[in-house]
């Protein structure tokens, strides 16, 4: 047994008061513990007591008390313990990795979808190693995987056009609206319907939120244009379906508000292609140069991104008792993103593909 006499100084008790308090907000007993045995052999001046006091053994208390003379307030920092060893091994891990990205089906299974038993199942009959299935999502985090909803894609996706575009095309266009100094706007369309939309939140378990519907099958359409070098965003709502009369109005509005050059990048919407509309487009050839996106693209199309965005913030679970609360809510919503054109050029960033392109 330790016999001595045990003095801190003011500087090292506030030092161990910080700590003390630090380790109890962290939740850190080990370090907690420590900090009260130096505290409680300077009071009692005996390793016995202050053992007795804090129900440790009389060889732990002398070990903290000999960590703290050897190293002081710095010594109280404790290495991490590694903990017991993985069942998995790092290549394990990797041939688990490749299964779960090769999907359900690949590996025997009749469902399309991963659940936690399903994996369990695989580890099992591939590894022969037994996981309880509540730890099966931590070691799926573990391996950079997450709970994900899955995104539908066209199968009849032209992959040859969209490598064409983002090759020859987009960099061309990208290179004449510099050289021309010209607006290159993205267009499309947004139904904002009456009746609502839902969306996830966070609510009471067990308590499912509710909101009002009017029921009312009407909507407020939107054109909309954004620039890719500012973020100056174009919009008009309009009650009714999206015609060729419609849209070709829309775009003579935004030559009236412009001066110069504008190439237009737009989908394949009839009314984007119609007759009519191309007569629009030959009669303003001097001004508008209109390029079409491949078919079924929009991940090409940033301003989906800005239509998501405004969904997300300004109409899911809201309820509009009339049509009117329905349209101001929209333009309210268009306004503030047309204010702030930075914001804009953040959402509606490209994908990696074309960035690199350009």
């Amino acid at each position: 047994m330790l016999n001595f006499r045990l003095t801190i100084t003011a500087e090292q008790r506030q030092a161990l008061d910080r700590q003390l308090k630090s380790a109890q907000q962290l939740g850190d007993l080990r370090l907690v513990k420590f900090m009260l045995t130096i505290f409680a052999v300077v009071h009692y001046q005996e390793t016995e007591q202050a053992a007795c006091v804090l129900q440790l053994s009389v060889a732990q208390v002398e070990a903290y008390v000999h960590k703290f003379l050897c190293y002081g307030v710095k010594g109280m920092a404790f290495k991490k313990s590694p903990g017991r060893r993985p069942k998995l091994t790092k290549e394990q891990h990797r041939q688990l990795s490749r299964l779960i990205d090769a999907g359900p089906q690949e590996c025997g299974f009749s469902g399309a979808c991963w659940r936690s038993p399903m994996i369990q199942q695989l580890i099992t009959d591939q590894f022969g190693i037994s996981y309880n299935v509540f730890y099966i999502a931590q070691l799926l985090k573990n391996l950079g995987f997450s709970y994900q909803k899955a995104a539908f894609v066209a199968d009849h996706l032209d992959e040859v056009a969209r490598r064409r575009f983002r090759t020859r095309e987009w960099p061309d266009i990208l290179r004449l609206a510099r050289e021309k100094k010209a607006l290159l706007l993205f267009g499309d369309e947004a139904s904002f319907p009456q009746w609502g939309t839902l969306t996830y939140t966070w609510a009471r378990r067990g308590h499912q939120p509710v909101v009002k519907t009017s029921g009312r099958r009407r909507g407020w359409k939107v054109f909309g244009l954004i620039d890719y070098f500012t973020g100056r965003f174009f919009h008009q709502g309009l009650e009714g379906r999206f015609t060729s009369a419609t849209y070709t109005a829309f775009l003579a509005r935004v030559l009236q508000q412009t001066t110069g050059h504008i190439m237009l990048i737009q989908d394949g919407a009839r009314y984007h292609t119609s007759a009519e509309t191309k007569r629009f487009f030959a009669a303003h050839s001097e001004r508008l140069t209109v390029t079409q996106l491949p078919s079924y693209s929009p991940d090409y199309n940033p301003i989906e991104k800005l239509w998501k965005k405004l969904k997300q913030q300004d109409t899911h679970l809201h309820y509009f008792p009339t049509f009117d609360a329905l349209s101001e809510k929209v333009e309210q919503a268009l306004i503030k993103f047309e204010n702030t054109p930075q914001e804009i050029l953040a959402l509606c960033s490209l994908p990696e593909e074309l960035a690199w392109a350009a």
